[in-house]
């Protein structure tokens, strides 16, 4: 690495301004690649100001690269964070300084992401939208891709759907314009099938995931096993908990096979199996994989949910009157959270009873047949409502 690090700082040896500035350049790219290797964080962030000797004797095109290099090097780094969104700022105001404006807009774009992982979605909102303004004067269409689709995660991260959407939709009508990467492509069709699962349309949810897993897995990307996991998991939203086993078998799901779709299938058997206490054990032991990951915690809750009422109506189906702490026993979750969910299902009319919870009983009654009177009454009544509704145009006619 050291002497890496003498040919890039140095002068490059003998031959033309072209032939030197080459070769410490490509010293640079592989000293970044040795440094991450090592996992020298510090040290990657430091050579960015070590090496701006080279950036006045290369292309500013050069110079972008490396910068985009060693800060990509930098990111692949585990526990930087907090260096990486250091060293943007400082990099975003050196490129400010020297005029290169392309460059520090990449920077910034960067920085705003950064801020979004470390949600502080003020920042990261404020700097996006400052950004796109300035973009859409230069029209980079591009470049207002990828700002649109950032501002499109932290709406959604702020669970704004319509600013969400909004953004995501400025995101394609500028990438119809344009030819865009697939990796972008994916990234906009993951987002398009978050927003479609926040509204709980997980048909169409899957159909996006697939699409920008299809592209991903084609890209040899890391993200693949995380757009398979969430594909897998709009199944089990779904409903359709039986059908994840068979999609995870296929080729392009063995390859990607880890622990993103191994919580996938776990959770996908505990929710065909109905058992709380398999759920709660999955969210213990892949964590990471889903309580970490923003787009899968939203829905948690929800499946989890759905898993009690359909264990509370399966053992409240014998039972005139049954003991609460029987049914908390049996679910292995605490009284209060049994309480609470019969209370919402009573409300709902997904059962027809009636807490006591001074004595701690349910009482279940027989559920009534409908009366098909109350049917035939609305419809007479809107009949008549569309008669008199008439009645009133045609008099406004004659009087006019």
């Amino acid at each position: 690495l050291q002497d890496l690090r003498d040919r890039a700082l140095g002068d490059g040896g003998e031959g033309t301004r072209e032939e030197r500035g080459k070769r410490r350049e490509a010293a640079a790219l592989a000293l970044a690649d040795g440094l991450r290797a090592a996992g020298r964080g510090p040290e990657l962030a430091a050579l960015l100001t070590d090496l701006r000797p080279l950036f006045a004797a290369v292309s500013k095109a050069k110079t972008a690269k490396i910068v985009r290099h060693v800060l990509d090097a930098l990111a692949r780094v585990e526990g930087t964070t907090e260096l990486q969104l250091r060293v943007c700022a400082e990099q975003a105001a050196w490129a400010r300084e020297q005029k290169r404006t392309f460059l520090r807009q990449r920077i910034e774009l960067r920085l705003a992401a950064l801020r979004l992982d470390a949600r502080d979605f003020s920042g990261a909102l404020a700097l996006a939208q400052t950004l796109a303004r300035e973009v859409k004067k230069l029209d980079d269409k591009l470049l207002l891709v990828d700002i649109h689709l950032l501002e499109s995660r932290i709406h959604h991260a702020l669970r704004n759907l319509p600013r969400s959407k909004a953004a995501l939709t400025a995101a394609r009508a500028n990438a119809n314009a344009i030819y865009v990467p697939p990796s972008t492509q994916a990234q906009i069709d993951a987002q398009a099938g978050a927003l479609a699962a926040q509204e709980g349309d997980y048909p169409t949810a899957y159909s996006y995931y697939f699409e920008a897993f299809e592209q991903l897995a084609a890209l040899g990307s890391a993200e693949a096993p995380r757009s398979l996991k969430h594909m897998l998991l709009c199944k089990v939203l779904n409903g359709d908990a039986h059908e994840v086993p068979g999609l995870a078998q296929i080729k392009a799901g063995l390859k990607h096979r880890g622990e993103q779709v191994d919580a996938a299938l776990a959770l996908a058997k505990a929710y065909k199996a109905r058992s709380l206490g398999d759920f709660q054990a999955t969210l213990e032991k892949y964590r990471d994989a889903l309580e970490g990951d923003p787009k899968v915690q939203t829905h948690l809750k929800k499946l989890q949910d759905t898993m009690m009422e359909q264990n509370l109506c399966r053992l409240l189906e014998p039972y005139e009157r049954v003991s609460l702490g029987h049914l908390a026993e049996a679910l292995g979750v605490p009284l209060k959270d049994v309480e609470g969910r019969l209370s919402l299902m009573i409300l709902d009319g997904k059962v027809q009873a009636t807490l006591d919870q001074g004595a701690g009983y349910l009482i279940v009654y027989d559920k009534k047949p409908e009366d098909p009177v109350h049917g035939g009454a609305l419809g007479m009544l809107e009949g008549l409502d569309s008669v008199v509704e008439a009645l009133m145009q045609r008099s406004k006619q004659v009087m006019a």
